[in-house]
């Protein structure tokens, strides 16, 4: 009976230490984090973000996928807390911290990290999303093909540049009116992840395609739009 005692004493042992020794080699995984859409600024659900910014194969040019190493967390979509006395559906461009935010019901908002206008090109003001085009042809201003002869090709004159990935205006815009006149600014996609959180453009918001074509898709003809200046930089007088 002792024997037996000793036998059962050596086993126990035995599944303890080869118990010990399988936790020593084994990587511990981290818990998977619960996935909200509705999430504060500091919280950045990746799982979330690469469904968001997955390729969009379905387009009619095909969008890729976005590399989310060149956009900081805080500059993807999510929706925040946005108080503001502003009705749900507007616009509003917070040009110094490089942010959009589309209002939503219940003091929120889906908050989009935007590309502004480098200094001098910028522009600010309240103004109205007149129309959107999806896949749109971009005409340079006059003006800016007298700085830049290079894009005379695709001038008024010669027609713009037809849709595509290369194409400025990227996958869809929204075109921005003040008094009923084209102000020139457009809301616009961009394949360029870099730029997004930057003084880049000459005077456009840019936003990545994918944010683009959802904000497309939930603003209607007629938003309001405001655009706060950049105390820092200086300003294209309003149209």
């Amino acid at each position: 009976m002792q024997d037996v005692d000793i036998i059962i004493r050596r086993r126990t042992l035995l599944v303890a230490a080869v118990a010990g020794l399988l936790a020593g080699c084994s990587t511990t995984t981290p818990p998977i984090q619960t996935v909200s859409l509705i999430a504060p600024a500091s919280h950045d659900p990746l799982p979330t973000a690469l469904a968001i910014y997955a390729a969009m194969p379905q387009e009619e040019f095909p969008i890729p996928a976005v590399d989310l190493g060149q956009v900081e967390p805080r500059f993807r979509r999510q929706v925040v807390d946005y108080p503001t006395n502003e009705t749900v559906g507007t616009l509003i461009v917070d040009t110094p911290n490089k942010f959009l935010y589309h209002v939503l019901p219940g003091g929120k908002a889906m908050r989009y990290g935007v590309g502004v206008g480098r200094d001098g090109f910028s522009w600010s003001g309240r103004a109205t999303v007149a129309y959107k085009r999806a896949w749109p042809n971009w005409t340079p201003p006059d003006e800016m093909v007298a700085r830049d002869p290079r894009l005379r090709p695709v001038s008024k004159e010669n027609g713009g540049m037809p849709p595509g990935l290369r194409n400025p205006l990227g996958a869809r815009a929204l075109y921005i009116h003040q008094g009923g006149k084209d102000t020139l600014y457009r809301l616009h996609g961009t394949p360029e992840a870099f730029s997004i959180g930057k003084a880049v453009s000459s005077g456009c918001i840019r936003l990545l395609n994918q944010d683009v074509i959802g904000l497309y898709n939930n603003v209607r003809d007629g938003s309001t739009i405001v655009v706060l200046p950049d105390p820092s930089m200086r300003e294209q007088p309003s149209a």
